[in-house]
């Protein structure tokens, strides 16, 4: 495994901040302490890091995250990651949300390119191939954060979706449900159509019907609630219910306890995410785990590299808990 700042700064036996100066400001560091941090990092092979790689090329010490919703738990911890990361390698950051809005996305690009940025790691809702083309011909890195966007040479971080679906729904018809409904939000974005092909393809493979599809204007527990109060109008109820995230799976499960209705005997719930909440819930919930924070340390390493066109795709995992047991 690759070495820390963490690790040469206790090689060293000196702090962090100290091991950032010897890598961007030298010259404020006395000779004893500068040769034995450069030291450490040749003993640990810190030299070849990303970040520290980027940091010889001269280029800024501040990096913009850009998320679609700083409200929902996904996007704050995936922010927390890219932050965390950023600190270990003496960054600061700059944090911006585009509230799923194209027209404040771009005045937050905009601004973000004015105050300097050297990269920037962003869930983009409206950002094109050409503006990404401009920011990059600045200097400035950019990551895409679970998209992609053809013919922009930018590098991307997500998680295969497709897989994620797949886990919930077989879940589900393993434990004996097969009259399926899924909930998600409109207009659907790639991930949440992801899920969905994922939900799809599972059942079509094991000889089930497609699920109803309920869609609502928002990822949000507000959704979740009428997406449940919607189900029961219908008046036969489906045994099992996937929802394009946590947030809405909670909304789904207390508005189903409100009307009487047994979770999971009655009907099995599974959410996407595992923000902090699901495990907390009145009925702990059964959902798909995204690496979150992963997912903002990966793509500020790919920001501080300066990477051109990976992609990288993490694994989600199924943790399994009461709603869908």
């Amino acid at each position: 495994m690759r070495a820390s700042i963490r690790e040469v700064a206790r090689r060293a036996g000196v702090s962090v901040g100290t091991v950032s100066n010897v890598l961007n400001r030298p010259e404020q560091v006395a000779e004893a302490t500068r040769v034995r941090v450069l030291a450490a990092i040749e003993e640990l092979g810190f030299v070849r890091n990303e970040a520290a790689r980027a940091l010889r090329k001269g280029s800024g010490r501040t990096l913009g995250v850009l998320v679609e919703d700083i409200a929902n738990p996904y996007f704050t911890d995936v922010a927390r990651g890219a932050e965390a990361a950023l600190n270990e390698f003496g960054f600061d950051v700059l944090w911006c949300t585009s509230e799923g809005s194209p027209e404040k996305e771009r005045r937050c690009v905009d601004f973000l390119e004015e105050q300097g940025v050297s990269g920037l790691i962003v869930t983009p809702v409206g950002l094109d191939a050409r503006r990404i083309g401009r920011l990059r011909a600045h200097g400035v890195s950019v990551v895409l954060v679970d998209r992609k966007i053809p013919g922009a040479g930018a590098c991307s971080v997500g998680v295969d979706h497709v897989e994620g679906g797949r886990l919930a729904a077989e879940h589900l018809t393993a434990i004996g449900r097969h009259d399926l409904a899924f909930v998600t939000a409109e207009p659907e974005t790639p991930p949440l159509r992801q899920r969905r092909a994922g939900v799809l393809r599972a059942l079509t493979r094991s000889g089930h019907a497609p699920p109803l599809t309920i869609a609502e204007p928002g990822l949000t527990t507000e959704a979740g609630r009428h997406a449940a109060q919607r189900l029961m109008d219908f008046g036969t109820l489906p045994d099992g219910v996937l929802c394009a995230n946590d947030l809405m799976a909670i909304g789904v499960v207390n508005e189903l306890v409100r009307g009487g209705v047994k979770i999971p005997q009655e009907v099995a719930v599974v959410g996407y995410d595992d923000i902090a909440l699901a495990a907390t819930a009145v009925v702990p919930l059964t959902t798909v785990r995204q690496p979150r924070r992963d997912l903002g340390r990966i793509a500020t390493e790919l920001a501080l590299a300066g990477a051109e066109g990976r992609n990288i795709v993490l694994t989600p995992e199924l943790v399994i808990r009461e709603s869908a047991s």
